[in-house]
C-alpha cells in the first residue's frame, strides 16, 4: 500500500504535520501572511498553516506526476479569475511561491531535479516517498481499509438478483 491508496484530503494533512514537525526547512517567509496566492485570487488564505499545507500538496503531486516543473504546478494550482461582466478568465498561480517551496523542499531532500526520458523537473527523492508512504499507512490503519485482493461475489447471488428482476416485471404486467 501507498499513497495513491488513501484520500488526498487526508494524506496532505497528514504530510503537513510531518512536514511542520520533521523538516525545519521547509518554513513560511514572514511575507506570507499577506500575499495572494495568485492573481485570480481576491484575498490572502486563511488557514493559518497554509505553506506548510500547499507544500504537502506539491509534495503529492509531484510523487503522482514527476518530474514535473514550475509551470505545470502553476497550472494545476490556478483558477478562474472574475473580470466582473466579462466571462470568468483562467490565470496561474504564483509561480514565486511555488519555487520558493520548491526550493525549500530540495534543501529538505525531499525532492531533487531530474529528468525522465526528455520530461526534466522535480522528482521526489526515498526520503520524500518515505514520508509519503509513513503518512499513508498511518492513514490507512486509522482509517481501518480492508482492500480485497480479487473482488469475490458468490455465485447464488447472481441468479437469484436476475430471478428478482423477472418477478418485478411480471408482476408489473400483470397489474396493468
Amino acid at each position: 500500500m501507498g499513497y495513491h491508496d488513501v484520500p488526498a484530503d487526508r494524506l496532505i494533512m497528514g504530510v503537513a504535520a510531518e512536514l511542520k514537525k520533521s523538516v525545519p526547512e521547509v518554513k513560511q517567509p514572514s511575507w506570507a501572511q499577506f500575499v495572494k496566492t495568485g492573481v485570480s485570487r481576491e484575498r490572502p488564505p486563511t488557514q493559518l498553516d497554509w505553506w506548510h499545507i500547499r507544500a504537502a500538496s506539491m509534495l503529492r503531486r509531484i510523487g503522482r506526476f514527476g518530474p514535473i516543473g514550475t509551470s505545470k504546478l502553476a497550472n494545476h494550482y490556478g483558477s478562474a479569475k472574475n473580470m466582473g461582466h466579462r466571462p470568468e478568465m483562467f490565470k496561474k498561480a504564483s509561480t514565486n511561491i511555488i519555487r520558493k517551496l520548491l526550493q525549500q523542499m530540495e534543501k529538505g531532500g525531499l525532492i531533487k531535479q531530474g529528468a525522465k526520458g526528455v520530461h526534466k523537473g522535480r522528482m521526489v527523492t526515498p526520503k520524500g516517498h518515505s514520508m509519503l508512504d509513513k503518512v499513508a499507512n498511518e492513514i490507512q490503519k486509522h482509517m481501518n481499509i480492508v482492500i480485497p485482493k480479487t473482488p469475490e461475489q458468490p455465485a447464488d447471488e447472481v441468479p437469484v438478483q436476475k430471478e428478482a428482476k423477472k418477478v418485478k416485471k411480471q408482476s408489473k404486467s400483470e397489474a396493468a
